[in-house]
C-alpha cells in the first residue's frame, strides 16, 4: 500500500491522511521509549488515541510501520552528499555537510539506537537501509569523480569505496558519539578530525 492510500487502493481522506500521521508520528514515540521487540500495536494505538482496529485501516503491521519511521528517518539523515556543491571552498564544503549530518544524527539519536537493535533480525529493514546508503554513497561518488575530472581529487582514488569508507567513518563515529555516549563533551574536537580526515582522505588543500 502507497502512503498515501487506503487498503483498497484508493487516496486517503484528509481525515484519514490526519490519523496516518498521528500514528506515524505515536509509533516512532513508543519505539523510543519502549524500543522494537517490546512494543505493541495497541501501545502505539492509545499512545496516538486511535482505536486499536483503526490502525489496520493503514498499517498491516507492526513492521510496516516501523519501516516507514525508519524510511523517513533514513530521508532526514542521508539526503545530503558528502561533498556538497555549493561553498567557498571544498573543506568548507566538507566541515558542513559533516555539521549538517551531525544535526540529523542527533535529531534522529533515539531512533538510531533501536534502528540498529532492528538490522541484527529483519531482512527487510536491512534492505531498506542498504538502498538508503546506497543512494546517499552514490550521491557522493559522483561528487568526488566531478572533483576529479576537474584535477582536485588524485585521479587514483576509488570514488565509490572512497566515499563508502567515508560514509562509514562518519556514520560509526557519530553513532558511538550520540547513541553510546562515548564523549559528547568533545563533540567539536571530533568534527574537526572527522573533517581533516576526509579533506586529507581526498586528498584536497585544507
Amino acid at each position: 500500500m502507497r502512503s498515501g492510500d487506503e487498503p483498497g487502493g484508493q487516496p486517503l481522506t484528509e481525515r484519514g491522511a490526519r490519523t496516518r500521521e498521528r500514528l506515524l508520528t505515536a509509533a516512532r514515540e513508543v519505539f523510543e521509549e519502549r524500543g522494537f521487540p517490546e512494543t505493541r500495536v495497541a501501545h502505539i494505538t492509545r499512545h496516538a488515541g486511535v482505536a486499536y482496529g483503526s490502525f489496520y485501516t493503514y498499517f498491516p503491521s507492526k513492521e510496516a510501520v516501523f519501516l516507514e519511521v525508519a524510511d523517513r528517518l533514513f530521508e532526514d539523515m542521508t539526503g545530503h552528499n558528502l561533498v556538497p556543491l555549493a561553498g567557498p571552498s571544498p573543506a568548507a564544503r566538507i566541515r558542513r555537510a559533516n555539521r549538517a549530518y551531525y544535526e540529523g544524527y542527533r535529531r534522529n539519536a533515539k531512533m538510531m539506537a533501536i534502528i540498529e537493535q532492528v538490522a541484527t533480525f529483519n531482512e527487510e529493514f536491512q534492505e531498506l537501509r542498504r538502498k538508503h546508503r546506497a543512494a546517499s554513497v552514490a550521491r557522493s561518488a559522483k561528487a568526488i569523480s566531478r572533483w576529479q575530472r576537474e584535477g582536485l581529487v588524485p585521479a587514483d582514488v576509488d570514488p565509490e569505496m572512497t566515499a563508502r569508507a567515508l560514509a562509514a567513518m562518519v556514520d560509526h563515529s557519530l553513532y558511538l558519539w550520540l547513541v553510546q555516549g562515548d564523549d559528547p563533551q568533545g563533540t567539536e574536537r571530533l568534527l574537526d578530525t572527522l573533517d581533516a580526515l576526509t579533506v586529507r582522505a581526498l586528498g584536497l588543500p585544507s
